[in-house]
């Protein structure tokens, strides 16, 4: 066997691993010595966390939304921290203060973990639950995050985020759901075996005495904060039943945008705590490198497969005429999902799956140039688009995100009446 041909078979089957390898071996795994733990229906004290910027037109329906929640109410506080907002958004949000929500608002922008700190400071609760503006919970979020930590082995826990979809969207929000549902099956199992690698940034809670400050500038809190809960010995779980809802992307250029930034949060990650890449150290050493570590080296596999297989082709080898000839049509199933992104009708998962893989590989190199260069900061600008109206029959707010016109304190007053009755209902 030549070097050539070498290289090949182990590029061949480093991105035969991460792509399937790793998703069959963690399947496998927990099925063979599944780690269970223990959930039972507790009560804890409960922080909820928001950290916003310029959300006006989001906000007051996402606090009716929090406000909502089937949880005790003398047990739930909201806190929203306004990052140097230059619209109504904290006035917005004071009008719910009388409903158990605290503002905290800052004149200048820090960045979600700089604010999250301060927060932190000022919660009351055993756990915090951490979310954002855009997604929508479902009723029963809080009890399902809560219930784990029955367990005191467990540490974090992280919820699920459900995508749903426009019928007209962009070939790439087919692909990303495809993509997201891939993600889950892996965290589900891991979950199983011992502890997630990171947690959903939409929705995951944490104890509080496990809650460590981070640098102001960390791109990804929902990576590192659940592995260091795990370097300290306790479980991160994932619960499928805490259900957050979001829209999957309408444009490439809003999912390629939100990948650069999650990408170059992996880089940061691997940099600064070199701690994960040690078996030693890391208990979760295989899942890291596996789940996070080898997906930022897709780049560099697929352009060495594609050169090895065409440098072994032209030298005469059969076997690898068949593979070339099989790259180059998946890759013009990728030139031919660009450019039907904005086609009417059903996207072909023949067409959107190859198109949404070479998106992400090209947000990973593009990740990869802005961890570098610096240029990845850790405040960021939302693409504005409506937030997911979760199914019928949920617990969840199930309207639209229209904007709303500011509420005054009296409408939040008349909300906070209705969100007791809801309550003292749920004790009955």
């Amino acid at each position: 066997m030549t070097t050539l041909e070498i290289f090949f078979w182990v590029i061949a089957l480093a991105l035969l691993y991460v792509y399937v390898g790793y998703p069959c071996l963690i399947w496998a795994w927990a099925a063979v010595s599944p780690r269970p733990s223990r959930r039972s229906r507790i009560e804890p004290r409960v922080s909820v966390l928001i950290v916003v910027h310029n959300e006006a037109a989001r906000i007051a329906r996402r606090l009716e939304n929090l406000l909502s929640l089937d949880y005790p109410r003398d047990r739930l506080e909201v806190l929203v921290g306004s990052d140097g907002c230059t619209d109504r958004t904290a006035e917005i949000a004071r009008a719910y203060e009388p409903g158990g929500v605290t503002v905290v608002a800052f004149e200048r922008r820090r960045g979600k973990s700089a604010v999250l700190k301060d927060l932190v400071a000022k919660a009351r609760g055993e756990v915090l639950v951490l979310a954002d503006a855009r997604q929508r919970f479902e009723g029963g979020v809080v009890r399902a995050l809560v219930a784990p930590f029955a367990d005191p082995k467990v540490g974090a826990v992280s919820g699920e985020l459900i995508l749903t979809h426009d019928r007209g969207r962009d070939a790439v929000g087919r692909g990303v759901g495809l993509y997201w549902r891939y993600e889950k099956f892996i965290r589900r199992h891991e979950s199983r075996v011992d502890s997630t690698v990171g947690a959903t940034g939409a929705v995951y809670a944490i104890r509080r005495e496990l809650f460590e400050t981070i640098p102001d500038d960390t791109l990804l809190d929902d990576v590192l904060l659940p592995l260091r809960v795990s370097r300290r010995g306790y479980r991160v779980l994932f619960e499928p039943m805490a259900r957050a809802y979001d829209r999957a992307p309408t444009s490439t250029a809003e999912e390629f945008a939100r990948k650069v930034r999650t990408l170059a949060g992996n880089f940061q990650l691997l940099a600064r705590e070199r701690w994960v890449l040690s078996p030693v150290e890391n208990r979760l050493w295989l899942q890291t490198v596996s789940h996070k570590g080898l997906r930022l080296l897709l780049p560099l596999l697929h352009l060495g497969f594609f050169i090895a297989s065409a440098s072994l082709s032209l030298a005469g080898e059969p076997f690898f005429d068949g593979l070339l000839a099989a790259q180059v049509v998946f890759y013009g199933a990728a030139i031919a999902g660009y450019a039907r992104r904005n086609a009417p009708g059903r996207r072909s998962p023949l067409l959107s799956v190859p198109y949404t893989i070479c998106v992400l590989n090209a947000a990973t190199f593009v990740g990869l140039l802005r961890f570098v260069t610096g240029q990845q900061h850790a405040t960021w600008e939302h693409a504005m688009r409506p937030s997911a109206r979760p199914p019928q029959g949920s617990h969840a707010d199930a309207s639209g995100g229209a904007s709303e016109p500011p509420r005054t304190p009296n409408d939040a007053s008349r909300i906070e009446g209705m969100s007791g009755a809801s309550s003292s209902a749920q004790s009955r």
